[in-house]
């Protein structure tokens, strides 16, 4: 892994009231002063703190049926919609694409989710069901719709982060990371990661932002391109957490700013990350999430934001590692290794262990496509 690297948290809802950890990376990321990781695997996403916007206003305006959340993510915002919902004695449905793990699935169940549903081949499709199928057919109830990343309140929640970086960065507060890191599926955590840049002084608002997606995934990156919005066909990507065949507006709007460069790379390297990660840092984090730690891998992230030296600080944000096992790593090992091998550079080079545990076979392929306005 590059040496300017610091992998931050999503943020933390303000349901559960924590603060997303920010900690120095390994001791094996040679000359890297300013090393960092944090762990954000038990931290609910922005999605909890719509949960919590809504039960404020029912404590103000009670519903004469009974609530009932419903969500249609099968990744973080699900996991948070159920988390946040039970913890105010609400009950909790998710709506999930037919391409959800079961272990995804399990997972839902087991953090309380009232039923977990399974409907159509994206999420968009999934999404359409609950809105206009699901939702219109519970007469009996008030049914509450969670929007995994398309409204205001799941930025909001999303936006601590950045006042919790400030905290924690080394040296002053008032120094800003020089790049933050983080996965685009629809947005939600982009939007809040720019909301919260926004409303600091400068120059937080024009640090450069790099927002990842994996190819077959890459809604943003396409938009992007194409000067407007656009909606994929279908997702056809391993990250299936990116699953969001079309972007917020608001992300889309982001996503235009100077600051921000849109890069995908191909599902071989978000593997790449995951295995890597998990050699050098202990930690699992599925390929939606991983693609922002592979970029920081092999040069790729001073290709991409030039200037960067042993003292600069990079965020990247460990956005999930729900819909991952050990078992799936070693399978993408196996399936994407040889591919993304490369030579060991020796002792003494600054290796971390995985250099050392990865592939051998054949030449590193460069495989990176950078969207830059």
């Amino acid at each position: 892994m590059d040496r300017n690297a610091i992998v931050a948290s999503f943020s933390s809802s303000k349901t559960c009231n924590r603060q997303a950890p920010l900690s120095h990376g390994t001791h094996h990321l040679r000359h890297s002063d300013h090393n960092s990781i944090s762990q954000q695997l038990t931290t609910p996403s922005g999605a909890g703190n719509l949960v919590l916007h809504y039960h404020q206003e029912l404590s103000r305006n009670p519903s004469a049926k009974p609530i009932h959340f419903y969500s249609s993510s099968g990744g973080n915002a699900g996991l948070a919609t159920v988390t946040a919902a039970r913890s105010l004695n609400y009950p909790a449905t998710v709506v999930v694409p037919n391409t959800t793990k079961p272990l995804m699935i399990a997972k839902l169940r087991a953090a309380g989710a009232t039923d977990v549903l399974q409907t159509g081949d994206s999420w968009q499709q999934a999404d359409d069901h609950l809105r206009h199928t699901i939702l219109p057919s519970r007469k009996h109830e008030t049914g509450i719709y969670v929007p995994p990343f398309d409204h205001e309140q799941i930025w909001e929640g999303v936006s601590t982060l950045i006042p919790e970086l400030q905290t924690q960065l080394p040296n002053s507060s008032s120094e800003p990371p020089d790049a933050i890191i983080c996965s685009v599926g629809g947005g939600g955590l982009f939007c809040g990661l720019m909301l919260g840049l926004s409303r600091l002084p400068p120059p937080w608002p024009t640090i450069p932002v790099l927002a990842m997606e994996t190819h077959g995934a890459d809604s943003l990156a396409q938009s992007l391109q194409a000067g407007h919005l656009i909606t994929l066909p279908g997702i056809t990507s391993i990250a299936t957490s990116l699953g969001a065949v079309r972007v917020a507006e608001k992300t889309f709007e982001y996503g235009q700013q100077g600051n921000v460069k849109s890069v995908v790379l191909e599902d071989a390297e978000a593997a790449m990350g995951q295995w890597r990660l998990a050699d050098d840092e202990r930690m699992l984090v599925d390929t939606a999430c991983s693609v922002s730690v592979a970029v920081c891998y092999d040069g790729r992230l001073k290709r991409l934001v030039p200037g960067l030296g042993p003292d600069s600080k990079v965020v990247i944000v460990v956005c999930g590692g729900s819909a991952v096992t050990v078992e799936e790593v070693i399978r993408y090992k196996e399936k994407y290794g040889a591919r993304m091998g490369v030579e060991g550079k020796g002792e003494g080079d600054g290796e971390v262990p995985s250099s050392h545990t990865m592939p051998r076979k054949g030449d590193e392929e460069e495989v990176t496509r950078s969207h830059s306005k």
